[in-house]
């Protein structure tokens, strides 16, 4: 697994390195330090994300707090972009549904934050979903006043500045886990989906084994046996991982078997020598 984190890792990178001038707004020359907007966003890895209060796409109020207990995938956007966000949206659309079918259908929420946080009412977020076809379950749209968005923003590391008719920024995706710290960061508006489901596999079936249950065992063994087919560019179960797996275990069940087997009839040899002894 390490080799596949190594890879991972270094796929992210070269990601963020394209992605990094992707600005959701067109610009002779972009303002943002994309080196310093990158090391902002993965410095903000380990960080919880405060308990912010944001305005949903029906008016109502909604706690990030309402999200522990499950991973929690959050896309940032504005609404009136008309270029990188509709493009990154479609294809976090498409990559929720891979990893969904990975993971499991309610093992993560998403949520879309409108960060122009003036003009991204709840008309506007409402009007958004519709257009991008975002009618998944556990998929919430929201927004805040000013100073939420900007307490939100700097807990996520995310970079953002005001252009000619709308916003240069990171186009970023954050990961964060069932505790509300931020675990990942994705990049780019055409992200490898592996670097997307990766996190989230581990997430939710955790890297390492915590307990013996029935649970934590099936948990383990699908983290294990769900990997990436290049192939077919898609994840499957691999049954050839469980049958080494089945396997292994028996071939060590039996050797057990055999060496307990071996010890006793030694015990017994022992016992019969000293009792001829005594005789």
């Amino acid at each position: 697994m390490g080799g596949l984190k190594h890879k991972l890792f270094a796929a992210l990178l070269a990601v963020a390195a394209a992605a990094a001038p992707y600005m959701a707004h067109a610009a002779t020359e972009s303002r943002l330090d994309s080196a310093a907007a990158i090391e902002r966003s993965e410095a903000a890895i380990g960080r919880l994300v405060g308990p912010h209060v944001l305005t949903d796409s029906n008016g109502a109020p909604l706690a990030l707090s309402a999200f522990r207990g499950r991973p929690l995938v959050v896309s940032l956007v504005y609404t009136s972009c008309s270029s990188v966000c509709p493009v990154t949206t479609q294809h976090v659309l498409q990559a929720v549904r891979k990893a969904r079918r990975v993971v499991g259908e309610d093992a993560f929420a998403v949520l879309t934050v409108g960060f122009d946080a003036r003009h991204d009412t709840p008309t506007q977020l409402d009007a958004f979903a519709r257009i991008q076809g975002i009618d998944l379950s556990d998929w919430q749209l929201a927004s805040a006043d000013a100073g939420t968005i900007d307490a939100l923003l700097d807990d996520l590391g995310f970079s953002y500045d005001a252009a000619a008719g709308g916003f240069e920024h990171i186009t970023q995706t954050t990961i964060l886990d069932a505790e509300g710290r931020v675990y990942r960061q994705v990049y780019g508006d055409s992200f490898p989906e592996q670097v997307f489901i990766e996190p989230l596999k581990e997430l939710v079936f955790g890297t390492t084994l915590q307990s013996l249950s029935l649970n934590d065992l099936v948990k383990r063994i699908k983290f294990i046996c769900t990997v990436y087919n290049p192939s077919s560019g898609a994840y499957e179960f691999d049954y050839a991982i469980v049958y080494g797996i089945v396997i292994g275990g028996l071939s060590l069940i039996l050797t057990g078997v055999v060496i307990f087997r071996l010890w006793r009839s030694n015990q017994r040899i022992l016992a019969a020598r000293g009792g001829e002894g005594q005789g």
